[in-house]
């Protein structure tokens, strides 16, 4: 014999135990001050006892746009990304806001799907970070032909008329190059990720200006271009230099986890870090504190752009920003010297 499924109850039902008007029970669920504050606690109070809970997909349905902000990124378990997350995530919540989170795990097609379902599900708005196969990013003009809001972060199209908060990638990558230089360095590799992203190849060119203004002339052989900056490829990419007839004397990578795994590399292989490669990553990655020696990088205010990223959608919910317009928001970084490219004490 089936279960019998709980009858699931509505404002009408409120309607019938109180004997007030559905749109009065409305109201004064959603604090309206046109009710009173002892009708609005009575009603509230019986909502609870009979086991009221709000339709917000109804709801959705009828303003063709919920309460939800809609994060797609990459991949969740990086700390960049989880700390963007929870800036996103404690900024909507004290809006009395939800999060809605997708990965696409750095594929273009399931970054596609997923921006089909954030949209199918009526968010009120998109942060979004872009995949590292992403070279057409067409699939968010359905957000944005509806004026629905989408802040990129970090990895942003170079063709779309958005919100974006991002670094300046091209300093940042000057400053921990010049920094390399500073130490005594002189060979210096560079791990680049995929050029059809602006971060990396602004990464790239702040390395090879940096060469370049220290009279340094850039090697080709040195430059490694990477397609997801894993640790197994920077391992690959670090046994590769250490083997060159003559060996590169630091390394800068655009991320930590390639640049722990060269750390690791050079140790295994019996290269003393940093008196005879000294290495500096990017993104200021956790574990770039636990590794020995610990990894020096760059900072990246991940928390603080997931929150800036928030303030956007709700302002542009608000009706506090011009439609059509955009915005491009640019936070500082600064070197994190720590062991591991500290040769001048």
């Amino acid at each position: 014999m089936s279960k019998k499924k709980n009858k699931v109850v509505t404002i009408y039902d409120i309607a019938n135990e109180l004997n007030y008007s559905p749109s009065t029970i409305s109201r004064a669920l959603k604090n309206h001050k046109s009710i009173g504050k002892d009708t609005t606690k009575q009603i509230q109070e019986t909502a609870k006892k009979l086991g009221y809970r709000p339709n917000s997909l109804a709801a959705s349905l009828r303003n063709n746009r919920s309460n939800n902000i809609g994060i797609l990124i990459a991949r969740i378990n990086r700390p960049f990304i989880s700390s963007l997350i929870s800036g996103v995530e404690n900024s909507a919540r004290a809006a009395g806001y939800n999060v809605l989170i997708s990965q696409s795990d750095d594929n273009y097609k399931n970054e596609v799907a997923n921006a089909k379902a954030l949209y199918d599900s009526r968010v009120c708005g998109i942060v979004a970070s872009l995949s590292m196969e992403t070279k057409n990013a067409d699939h968010f003009k359905q957000f944005l032909e509806q004026d629905i809001p989408v802040v990129f972060v970090d990895r942003v199209p170079s063709d779309l008329n958005s919100y974006r908060v991002i670094i300046d990638n091209y300093s940042a990558g000057y400053k921990a190059t010049e920094h390399l230089i500073q130490q005594g360095c002189t060979r210096i590799a560079h791990f680049a990720g995929a050029q059809h992203l602006n971060i990396y190849k602004l990464r790239k060119n702040g390395y090879i200006d940096a060469l370049k203004a220290h009279g340094i002339t850039p090697d080709k052989e040195l430059l490694i271009y990477m397609n997801t900056m894993s640790f197994e490829e920077g391992q690959e990419a670090t046994s590769k230099l250490l083997n060159m007839k003559k060996p590169p004397d630091a390394i800068f990578s655009s991320n930590d986890t390639a640049a722990v795994s060269a750390i690791m590399q050079a140790k295994k292989q019996g290269v003393k870090i940093p008196e005879e490669l000294a290495v500096i990553g990017f993104n200021d990655d956790p574990i770039a504190s636990i590794v020995e020696p610990a990894l020096s990088s760059i900072s990246h205010p991940a928390m603080k752009m997931g929150e800036l990223s928030t303030k956007r959608i709700l302002e542009h919910a608000d009706k506090k920003i011009e439609q059509g317009v955009s915005e491009i928001t640019v936070l500082d970084t600064e070197v994190i010297v720590r062991a591991s490219s500290l040769r001048k004490k």
